[in-house]
Order: C-alpha cells, then structure tokens, then sequence
C-alpha cells in the first residue's frame, strides 16, 4: 500500500530529525518506507502504514516525533479538531493558557498529549483518555470557564477510578 501525507513545510526537518534519525526511527518502528519530496509518501503493509501515516500526520500537528511514536501502540490514537475561523487567536490563547498552564492541565488531568498547531487542537492519548480531552478542549472553545472544564474533568478522572 502506498499512502501520501500533507504536512506543513516547517515540520518536515523534525519528521526528518538530525541526520534523519526521526525518519529512520519512523520506519523501523512501522516496518514502512517513507520518502519526503512535496509530500510525504509512505509505502508498506496495510497497517503499517496507517500507523505510520497518524505518526506522520501528529508531527505535522506539531507533536514532537518521541510524542508522536506513541501512535504505535494500537491502543493509542490521534484525535484532530478544527478549531473555528473566526476568534482564532483568542481560542488558542484560551486553550493554551498563560505560559501553556492550560494545556499542561488538561494534559495531566487526562494522561493525553495536546498540540495547538496552526487552526487545528490535536491530543495523542488513550481511547478513554482522548475523549474526555476532547470534550474539555470543546468546551473551552464554546466560552465555559477553565475552573469548570477542570472541575468537569476531575469529576471524569473520579469516575474512571470507582
């Protein structure tokens, strides 16, 4: 199967990684090909290169490839909102908080990998995981206050416990 992957031309030189260490650790970890020219073609065994497509498609959402390499495990997945035209920068700000507090919050409050990139919101985590983030990034973006998306969250973490 071979399968091409639009990304941001900024992001290509991390997929590569020095001396093309992300790339090569991409395709071991895979057991694909992957060949960058305008966009990047991955080639190999069904499966494999879906898995390498979502690793790719994470570190052109601005994952780091060591985050992105999570997507290797089958039990972990790669969710992507659009974040709406209009108010952009304010959501951004809203979801990232002073100095990234936000998101570090909602990454720790959910055990998921968050990254606000360009006009899209995209969170690495598992099943159970992902949509409880998703849910609290909507949230932010609708206008709730960040007090009750916590409070929201801490009462889905208390839940998954009992």
């Amino acid at each position: 199967m071979i399968k091409s992957v639009n990304i941001p031309k900024e992001r290509i030189a991390v997929l590569i990684g020095e001396y093309g260490s992300s790339k090569k650790t991409i395709e071991k970890e895979t057991h694909t090909k992957i060949l960058i020219e305008d966009e990047v073609i991955i080639e190999g065994e069904s499966l494999d290169v879906l898995t390498a497509e979502n690793i790719v498609k994470a570190i052109g959402r601005g994952f780091s490839p060591e985050n992105a390499l999570k997507l290797a495990d089958e039990e972990i997945l790669l969710d992507i909102i659009h974040l709406p035209k209009t108010d952009l920068e304010r959501l951004r700000s809203r979801i990232i908080g002073a100095k990234g507090k936000a998101r570090r919050t909602l990454e720790m409050l959910t055990d998921t990998n968050i990254s606000v990139y360009g006009k899209t919101v995209s969170i690495i985590g598992k099943y159970e995981n992902v949509f409880p983030a998703r849910e609290a990034v909507e949230k932010l973006i609708k206008g709730f206050s960040h007090k009750s998306v916590y409070a929201f969250l801490e009462g889905k973490h208390q839940n998954r416990k009992n």
